[in-house]
């Protein structure tokens, strides 16, 4: 039965790795806690504001800026274009200097074109400018690798889901709040639509620079203190319980064919050596809140577990491994789905139901993002619950399970086309509970496929998930306002793509941690 007061004690660690094995969400005084806060608060802010245009752009800035349908979408797919390539460099930076300055790099550098907002003119400019915001939606893959970093293997999964269905909701939050700003900027300042929206820019940048300088004032890189340091404190955590060797290489192979066993490596550096050979009589040192585990799951923790600088040769292995594959397509259909449909949703609405007006559609639109509060972590949580008994194949099978769903129900919306709102609105809440359980599940997996290159493999399923944004973005595109047909169009993709990934093992074999 689940215990309530983890939520706010401190949590048991594990010894080796000082990773949390509870979640002290409501206590941002731990240590833990307030790195939870900070993952979560800073996602949310940041996609918040990636996605502070859509709300505002279908009706007010196009007709301020005389833009067309085509200069929607497209300024739409030029936003997750530059999220794309963020990503891809955010998962490596993060195995190199840590998540937490990647973190508010991610935000910091996303700020200063979000300041600039009220400049724009033109559709050219438009583009331009959400180009640059879209740096902030790079923030998702540290936000992840810190998460991971932090919480064990036990409950990672809810972590993650936690941080990333919290911050998703800033998807929500945004048509909500764009509105409502520009709405009492516009009714209770006196300023006119041409400056009301440009102004409204200038309180997300505001949360934003704050978060990120919180974030890098009030919290630590890792556990067990800056992250340069990180293998030094794993060997010394081992040997204050009695464990002592010499150091051996991670392993650098990291595909199928890898064995268990370590060999010397010729380009590795001291730093990416970390490993113990078990030596010597035992006595333990422990605390009181740290785990009780075994030498041996200290030992595979060590080896395993620890986060590297990886070669060229062996990210490439990483990269093109078929579990990244897996991590990777999945991703593509949900997030990329959940992202595309953010970008229109309020103008689908407008469409089918003229009535509700910009305020209307956005408030009704918002329901799909802000579910990612309860839908994201659930796909997680229930991630964590099928480990015990299903091991790693059931968290796969989870993820297979929600995204073909997820396509039945896209279908179902496109081919229906509700012009009644219960009959929509009611699909789209369904759609979002498996779609969204599908986003938290991934990343349930995501820390158990090649542990010691995360940042890696986190940064190619993120970056996936906004290619497959940017391709349905474009089908959008080209279709114009049938938005039903974009729709089931995905579901197809969506339930194909899973099916032809459900053969993939979830880890490499002989993969050493992670298990």
């Amino acid at each position: 039965m689940f215990d309530i007061t983890l939520l706010w004690r401190a949590p048991e660690i594990n010894p080796v790795n000082r990773k949390a094995r509870s979640i002290p969400g409501l206590n941002p005084i731990n240590t833990y806690g307030r790195v939870f806060f900070f993952s979560w608060f800073g996602f949310m802010i940041a996609f918040w504001s990636w996605y502070a245009f859509p709300p505002l752009l279908s009706i007010t800035i196009a007709k301020d800026l005389g833009l067309k349908q085509t200069d929607i979408a497209n300024s739409n797919i030029i936003a997750l274009t530059a999220t794309l390539l963020v990503r891809l460099v955010a998962g490596p930076s993060c195995d190199r200097f840590g998540p937490r300055w990647t973190f508010a790099g991610c935000l910091l550098a996303g700020a200063v074109p979000t300041a600039l907002a009220g400049g724009v003119t033109n559709a050219s400019g438009l583009m331009a400018l959400r180009f640059f915001v879209g740096i902030l939606g790079g923030s998702f893959v540290p936000c992840q690798v810190w998460s991971t970093g932090f919480f064990d293997k036990n409950v990672v999964g809810t972590a993650n889901a936690l941080t990333g269905g919290f911050g998703n909701a800033g998807g929500g939050i945004t048509y909500f709040l764009m509105p409502a700003i520009f709405d009492s900027l516009v009714q209770d300042r006196g300023l006119t639509p041409h400056a009301a929206w440009r102004v409204a820019f200038i309180v997300p940048f505001i949360c934003i620079t704050a978060t990120a300088i919180g974030m890098l004032l009030l919290c630590p890189d890792t556990p067990t203190g800056k992250w340069s340091e990180r293998h030094l404190a794993v060997q010394h955590n081992l040997a204050s319980h009695g464990i002592t060797g010499v150091v051996v290489d991670v392993p650098g192979e990291f595909t199928d064919k890898q064995n268990a066993s370590s060999t010397p490596s010729r380009h590795g550096s001291t730093e990416e050596k970390l490993g113990f050979e078990a030596s010597a009589p035992k006595q333990p040192v422990t605390s009181d809140r740290e785990a009780q585990i075994g030498e041996q799951q200290m030992l595979d923790t060590a080896r395993g577990e620890v986060v590297v600088k990886p070669t060229l040769k062996e990210a490439g292995s990483v990269i093109f491994s078929l579990q990244t594959l897996n991590q990777a397509g999945c991703y593509f259909c949900s997030f990329g789905a959940e992202l595309a449909i953010n970008s229109i949703l309020g103008a689908y609405y407008v469409k089918n139901f003229p009535a509700l007006k910009q305020t209307g559609s956005g408030n009704w639109a918002a329901m799909f993002g802000l579910l990612n509060v309860v839908f994201r972590p659930l796909g997680g949580v229930i991630s964590d619950l099928i480990y015990p008994h299903a091991g790693l194949w059931g968290k796969k099978a989870w993820i297979h399970f929600v995204g073909i769903i997820t396509g039945a129900f896209l279908i179902a919306i496109g081919l229906t086309d509700a012009h009644t709102k219960s009959t929509m609105f009611g699909l789209v809440a369904g759609m979002a509970f498996f779609l969204e359980a599908g986003n938290g599940a991934n990343f349930g997996l995501v820390p158990h496929v090649h542990p010691f290159a995360n940042g890696i493999v986190s940064g190619v399923t993120g970056a996936s998930g906004n290619f497959g944004g940017i391709i349905f973005a474009i089908i959008f595109r080209y279709h114009g306002k049938d938005y039903g047909k974009v729709f089931w169009i995905i579901g197809i993709m969506t339930i194909a793509i899973n099916l032809s990934l459900s053969w993939i093992r979830p880890i490499p074999r002989g993969q050493i941690g992670g298990h």
